[in-house]
């Protein structure tokens, strides 16, 4: 049986409105199916999403991505630990506040966990 993402869901995960959605439709970038007057979107097909929306116009020798959403984060003083849902792992990266500051990190923002070695790094396209 396959899981179905209504638009609000879909737009809430990737951190876009309702309305980026609707216009990406119109512009050929996604497809939705129709079930009744809902715009419905298969789970499956988020990740690619998810992956298209980091940006694929990076280079790094890293080749681990998990591709997600972030789920919180909690800033003090000097340091902000960045928790992402990517897919079925839950992905925590420990990082300088100003690094996540100048990404603009916060719940329900997409975003890439990059593991290189023992590093969880975090990107954002721009």
């Amino acid at each position: 049986m396959v899981d179905y993402l209504r638009i609000g869901e879909v737009a809430q995960r990737l951190g876009v409105s309702v309305d980026t959605l609707r216009r990406w439709e119109s512009e050929g970038r996604i497809s939705f199916e129709r079930r009744g007057n809902q715009r419905v979107l298969p789970a499956t097909q988020l990740a690619g999403l998810l992956t298209t929306l980091a940006g694929a116009d990076r280079t790094s020798s890293a080749r681990n991505r998990l591709t997600g959403v972030v789920v919180s984060v909690e800033r003090d003083g000097v340091m902000a630990k960045v928790e992402l849902a990517c897919g079925d792992y839950r992905v925590v990266s420990l990082m300088s506040r100003e690094a996540a500051d100048e990404m603009e990190l916060a719940p329900g923002v997409a975003a890439t966990a990059v593991v290189k070695s023992t590093n969880v790094m975090v990107e954002r396209g721009r």
